[in-house]
């Protein structure tokens, strides 16, 4: 056997059964099937989700589906200008808010003089404090999450997964039909050679998630 032969023999391997036949792989070689850690079973899987989600510097306020708009008004705090996306439920706005449309599209310098964002989400991910958008309703375009310095993420109780192949297999229609994803764990951050936490250089300084259950704690 050349040593490409090898090579590509413990790539079809790696892949699992389902892309090996038994003439590919070589003695010693052990098949790695993917079928494992599918679903993590978690004794507190949105106590832990909360608990990730602090470790990132972002908060969490937890409530039920009537305290929404008390929740999104206390996380929007000192905001005046807020934009909210298409799709996005008026039942979960305060009254009195101040929201900006993106429609037509904001431009960039438009955007940069917005304060706050309030979206709902994709799915979540409890063993490392993620949340993904997906970007359809209710989420709006990725701009609209990486400009504003304050993001406020509503997440049911219902979208939080254990582990990040959950996640994926919650995701796979948005990925099939060519949408973006967006990755979230915390506030956007990042450190010098020194080590000095930096927020706010890539997007969002401030991460406030509304957990929303079908009762509040």
């Amino acid at each position: 056997m050349s040593a490409r032969d090898e090579i590509l023999s413990r790539v079809r391997a790696a892949l699992g059964a389902g892309h090996t036949r038994a003439t590919d792989v070589g003695p010693g070689t052990r098949v790695v099937t993917r079928d494992y850690a599918r679903k993590r079973d978690l004794a507190d899987r949105l106590g832990l989700f909360v608990e990730r989600v602090e470790d990132y510097h972002a908060t969490v306020t937890r409530t039920d589906v009537d305290g929404i708009p008390a929740a999104v008004a206390e996380s929007l705090a000192g905001a005046r200008r807020v934009i909210v996306p298409r799709g996005l439920p008026d039942s979960w706005l305060p009254g009195d808010l101040d929201t900006v449309r993106d429609e037509p599209a904001l431009s960039a310098l438009e955007l940069d003089g917005i304060d706050a964002v309030v979206t709902g989400a994709a799915t979540a991910i409890a063993v490392t404090g993620t949340i993904v958008l997906d970007h359809t309703a209710g989420q709006g375009r990725r701009a609209l999450t990486l400009v504003p310095d304050l993001h406020v993420c509503v997440v049911t109780e219902d979208q939080v997964v254990g582990d990040v192949p959950e996640a994926i297999a919650a995701l796979q229609s948005s990925v099939l039909s060519g949408r973006p994803l967006t990755w979230i764990s915390g506030p956007s951050a990042t450190s010098d050679i020194e080590l000095a936490r930096v927020e706010g250089v890539h997007g969002p300084r401030t991460l406030r998630v509304i957990l929303v259950g079908t009762t509040a704690t």
